[in-house]
């Protein structure tokens, strides 16, 4: 009888141990997110170290921090343009905030909350061209994007016939390639353009020309399968109306001289399932 009743004492603790362990109430010790972001794109989603910065991880935060996570409990993993759709599809993140362009192509794979910004894109040149004007100056121009973006995408369905397109992993490597002047210009969207041209090193170097030719709605990028959505998308209505997405946009565009298109901006966030 005393056997059996210390294994039920042990079984008990074991249980209530293990229900410790696994509990899902805000501050577990277990309780965990992992988001999305780029790491290379400065004032949206940057790396230095062990320091993450930008608008998208700001807006990621919060959302995070309405979800029931705080800053500690996320995990912050770099989501390349063209591995976005493949790291959700495989539940290797929760959410994707990525400058993530919401698109009827992508929802045939991920489900999208938003947005939360509209950008539109633009080109990126070096500070004394004034040939440049737009993408229709482009014939015969070398122009690099990144592989995977909507960006690239657009340039191959609209002007293939007339740029050459060159495609790298990501956008510093594109400004790399124009300030030594191997391609004419960069495309992508213009507030991504507008941080790389405010790094110190590209300064005086590039300049935006300032001629959108696209409206890009970033959405944050959620698994088909999850059930978040309404969730996040009150998270970003939030923060719109109490003040946080301005006061996220100023502080990582501060210095770049960039102002988003304000008959866009805040955007409306759409109800989960609609059609952007």
């Amino acid at each position: 009888m005393r056997t059996r009743l210390l294994s039920a004492v042990a079984l008990a603790a074991a249980a209530t141990l293990a229900l410790s362990a696994c509990g899902s109430g805000s501050g577990g010790d277990d309780k965990k997110i992992t988001i999305g972001i780029k790491f290379d794109q400065p004032g949206l989603g940057f790396q230095a170290g062990s320091t993450y910065s930008g608008f998208d991880v700001d807006v990621a935060t919060y959302i995070a921090k309405k979800l029931g996570y705080d800053a500690d409990q996320i995990t912050w993993k770099e989501s390349p343009s063209a591995q976005r759709e493949s790291l959700l599809s495989s539940h290797q993140v929760d959410m994707v905030v990525a400058t993530y362009s919401i698109t009827d192509e992508r929802k045939k794979t991920v489900a999208f909350a938003g947005p939360y910004f509209v950008a539109g894109q633009d080109l990126l040149v070096a500070n004394d061209n004034s040939d440049i004007t737009g993408p229709d100056a482009l014939a015969g121009k070398k122009l690099c994007s990144v592989t995977g973006s909507t960006s690239a995408q657009k340039i191959k369905d609209t002007y293939a016939d007339t740029v050459q397109l060159v495609e790298y992993p990501g956008y510093a490597e594109c400004v790399t390639a124009l300030t030594s002047g191997a391609v004419d210009a960069v495309t992508t969207d213009d507030i991504i353009l507008a941080g790389l041209a405010a790094q110190p090193q590209n300064k005086g170097k590039v300049k935006l020309v300032g001629s959108p030719f696209s409206e890009e709605s970033y959405g944050v990028g959620i698994p088909q399968d999850s059930t978040q959505c309404q969730a996040i998308s009150d998270a970003i209505t939030s923060m719109i109306s109490d003040g946080s997405w301005q006061k996220f946009l100023d502080k990582n565009t501060d210095g770049t001289g960039y102002k988003p298109d304000a008959d866009k901006n805040p955007p409306t966030v759409a109800p989960c399932g609609a059609s952007s």
